[in-house]
Order: structure tokens, then sequence, then C-alpha cells
């Protein structure tokens, strides 16, 4: 292991040798705004931060279900925590080191630059940027989906496209308005999703027969659908790294939030999947997505089965405000850098970033 006085050594002397190809020193955007006075915006404290680390990765148990489709009972659960330790636990260290190391918004951008120049630092940002934008525009839809079993007008036409437009409106606002209001909003909405299925466990527990967790047909696997399945659950700890520059006293924060949502996301995925798949016989096919609210409807009833779909609905407003943060900021961070025109770096009167907000 390299020690983190040798890792910063290192740092240092890449930053010397970009130095000499573009001429341009570095310094901590940071610690260039503390001189300056800063920008006087109140900082991102543990619990919000734990939560927006939450919604950046998961959002709740919902989409697993296709693991137990593709692999069954066992190898789901063994594999969420397998891929944990060999992905997700990896994945936030390194967030967690260079998060530490270059507490400034930009994350992985600033990471990239330190290594490989700028010009690589600006592909990483723009491709990672992209996806992000991309990825975020589901959401609206995904809740709205979720939504229209209730009120079938929502299912189609203009009365659709209106919804879609006057959500994402609406949370693109609530991002405007600042990060700490995103940061406590995503605490709520992440207490709400996880709170039924803590409640679905625990009316399973009369119902569990352990002897179903060791279902396992290695000659009917999925191996692509069990292994996506896992990955795109367990993956995407550096985005928090965007806005590492708006979080209080991030050197000590940083590395403890990510522990903490690291825990709350695998413990998010494994408790409903062993008291589940344990408490109702497993029918593989049937475990697709949403197949929880049915099995909340076969243990608790109506009322916890409209919970989890409610709980699935809102954690989709959790995943937009969140992505929009990291996106939004990571124009904000590059721009700070000189890789993006200086317009990118405007905040709003709330400190937030306005351009990159419009542009997300």
């Amino acid at each position: 292991m390299i020690s983190r006085s040798t890792a910063v050594k290192r740092a240092n002397s890449a930053f010397l040798l970009m130095e000499d190809r573009v001429g341009v020193k570095y310094e901590s955007v940071n610690e260039s705004k503390e001189r300056k006075g800063g920008h006087g915006i109140p900082k991102v404290s543990m619990v919000p931060l734990v939560f927006l680390i939450f919604y950046e990765v998961s959002g709740g148990p919902f989409g697993i279900e296709d693991s137990v489709k593709a692999a069954g009972p066992l190898l789901a659960i063994v594999g969420f925590l397998l891929f944990a330790v060999i992905w997700s636990i990896p994945e936030a260290l390194i967030t967690a080191e260079m998060g530490t190391m270059f507490p400034e918004n930009g994350g992985y951008v600033v990471w990239v630059s330190s290594a490989l120049g700028p010009f690589w630092g600006f592909q990483q940002g723009w491709a990672k940027w992209l996806s992000g934008v991309i990825d975020n525009a589901l959401y609206p839809v995904l809740f709205l989906d979720y939504v229209k079993s209730s009120v079938p007008a929502l299912g189609g036409g203009l009365p659709r496209t209106f919804a879609v437009l006057i959500l994402t409106v609406a949370l693109t606002y609530m991002n405007y308005r600042g990060l700490t209001i995103v940061g406590w909003v995503a605490v709520f909405l992440g207490v709400f999703s996880l709170l039924p299925f803590f409640v679905m466990g625990l009316i399973a527990i009369p119902h569990i027969e352990p002897s179903r967790w060791f279902e396992m047909d290695l000659d009917n696997v999925n191996w692509g659908l069990y292994l996506n399945t896992l990955f795109w659950n367990l993956n995407y700890w550096d985005s928090i790294s965007t806005l590492a520059g708006e979080v209080e006293n991030p050197k000590r924060t940083l590395p403890r939030a990510l522990s903490y949502a690291l825990v709350l996301v695998v413990g998010g995925y494994l408790y409903p999947l062993i008291t589940c798949t344990a408490a109702v016989p497993v029918v593989r096919e049937s475990w697709t997505d949403g197949y929880f609210s049915d099995i909340a409807k076969i243990l608790g009833g109506f009322w916890l089965h409209s919970w989890i779909q409610a709980a699935a609905a809102l954690s989709n407003m959790g995943n937009f405000v969140t992505e929009m943060s990291s996106d939004s900021y990571q124009l904000l961070g590059m721009a700070e850098r000189g890789m993006l025109p200086e317009f990118f770096a405007k905040r709003s009167r709330y400190g937030t970033p306005l351009i990159g907000i419009l542009f997300s």
C-alpha cells in the first residue's frame, strides 16, 4: 500500500509537470476562495451528505429484483455481499482518498487532470457529464410510470408531457435554491423509501423458511443480467466528489460519510433480499422490477403495497435532484479550473451553479 504522504508527493509532482506543460501552477480552488473571503454559502454537513451519496449510488432496493430472476436467492445474496467487497469498497476508498486530497468541486476531473493533464481531464468531464444528463432524463418518466396506475391520464399524451415538464422544472428549482435544501430533501426521501422495507421485513419474520435462501441452479443462470444488476446498483461512488468543495470539513466528513453510506446502501439491498426470498416461495420469473410491492401485498396487504409503490416513485425524485447536483457542480468545478468558459462558474444568490443547472 502506498502511504498518504507518498501519494500526495506523487500528486504534487504530477502538478509540477503539468505546470511545466501548460504554465499553470496547481492551487486548491477552495484555498484561493478562503483567502478572498469565500462565497459565504452554508456547507453540507454529515447527515445530508450520507443521503446524497445514497441517492448517487442507490436510492433504495428498487431494481435489484432482477438479480433473483437471473440467478436465484443464494447467488443474489452472495453477489451483493461479494460485489460490495470487490467493487464498492475500493471505489469508495478511492473517492475518499482523492476527495480529501483535492477537496474541491470537479472531483474526478481534477484527479484525471492531475495525472494526465487538462486535455484528458476535459474528456473525462465531458463524457461523465453527458452520461449523467442522459441518465437523469429517466427519473421523471419512471416516477410517472409508478403514478399512472393511480392516475391513468398520466400514462401518455399531453398530460404526461406536461407532467414531465412540470416535474423537471420543480426539481430543477429545488437545486437552484441550494445544495443544503437538496441534502435534507434527500434525507427525508431516503427515510421514506427505506422505512416500508424495514416494516415489511418485520412482518416477514414469522413466514421465513431458511431453506429458500439456498436455492440455486448453476445451469440456469443469466450471467449478463446478474452481473449488470450488481454493477448498476453498486456503482457511482465517485459521483459525490464533484461537489466536495461544498462539504463542511471535507477531509474529515467525506470519508466518514462514504463509510456510513456504504453500510446504508448494502444493508438496504441485503435486508429485503434476505427477508423476502425466504418469506414467500421463490418463483424466479416473477422477480422483475416492482416485485417487492407484490410481496408487500402478500405479506402486509394493500396499505404496504401502496407505501412501497409511493416510496419507489419518490425515490426517483431523490435520484434526480442528487444527479443534477453532481452534474452541475462538476461544470462549475471545470470552469473554476479553466476547462470551460468562465460563465459556467457563475453562482446564483443561493450559491448554486446557475449555468451548470440550466445546461444539465
